[in-house]
């Protein structure tokens, strides 16, 4: 395989396990990064040991200008194929009233604005309205988006459900063109992103409202997102897949 997937926060958690996943599967893959240059490459140099392709580029999706370059890179790697939309935050665990506008614009740029501004690129070079020979985009969302998070981040919560409502509008949209949209809702999933909100231990502390009793693994949601790129989900657009354990 010739074609590129672009990776966004591919340096970690998720979007690590994801770029490796794929790059198993004969994906050229290209990183996205929002800042730990060393991690990333470190996932660049794992695919690259298996004979594998990759490259990494830095890429803060709350820029519009970082987005274009992180596209145009990947553009001398090969024709682009599949985009997942990774890369997100979350914030401190806080209710409504004690939110900032500056962290609500922050949470609103970065998982919903990057998201459609990453996919408004892959749409441009792949679908067949403009010449491009078709793909997938993935959008990672959350189980927040139907639990909300009431008195945790209702914030998170609502521009997950903002991805949840974009990725069916846009796979309506592009689905003639050769373009499949799909998403996938996480559960409770150990990965360094608790960390980043200030509660590491979140995931297993919650893990007994989980029916499976456990978290996830960043590994088997991966595997959701390759499924939804191959071949073998070539009848399913429009679809967001639950990996949560079921909750």
């Amino acid at each position: 395989m010739d074609r590129v997937a672009v990776i966004t926060g591919g340096s970690r958690g998720i979007g690590r396990a994801t770029a490796l996943a794929a790059a198993a599967r004969g994906w050229r893959v290209c990183i996205g990064y929002a800042g730990n240059e060393a991690a990333a490459h470190a996932v660049v140099a794992e695919i690259e040991g298996g004979n594998g392709a990759a490259m990494a580029v830095r890429c803060d999706v709350a820029s519009e200008t970082d987005i274009l370059a992180l596209f145009a890179a990947a553009d001398g790697f090969g024709p682009l194929g599949a985009l997942v939309n990774n890369a997100g935050v979350v914030d401190a665990t806080a209710r409504l009233e004690d939110m900032s506008a500056a962290r609500l614009q922050r949470m609103m740029t970065i998982n919903v604005v990057g998201s459609l501004l990453c996919a408004r690129e892959a749409v441009r070079r792949m679908s067949t309205r403009h010449g491009g020979q078709g793909g997938v985009i993935v959008n990672l969302s959350s189980a927040a988006a139907r639990l909300g998070s009431a008195n945790t981040y209702v914030d998170y919560a609502a521009s997950k459900g903002a991805i949840d409502t974009f990725t069916r509008g846009l796979a309506d949209e592009v689905a003639a063109e050769g373009i499949r949209v799909t998403g996938v809702r996480p559960g409770l999933i150990d990965t360094e992103i608790h960390g980043s909100g200030g509660d590491p231990d979140r995931a297993h502390r919650l893990s007994v409202n989980v029916p499976m009793r456990r978290v996830g693994t960043a590994d088997e949601i991966a595997n959701a997102i390759v499924w939804l790129m191959s071949d073998e989900a070539s009848y399913v657009t429009g679809s967001i897949l639950d990996v949560s354990g079921g909750r």
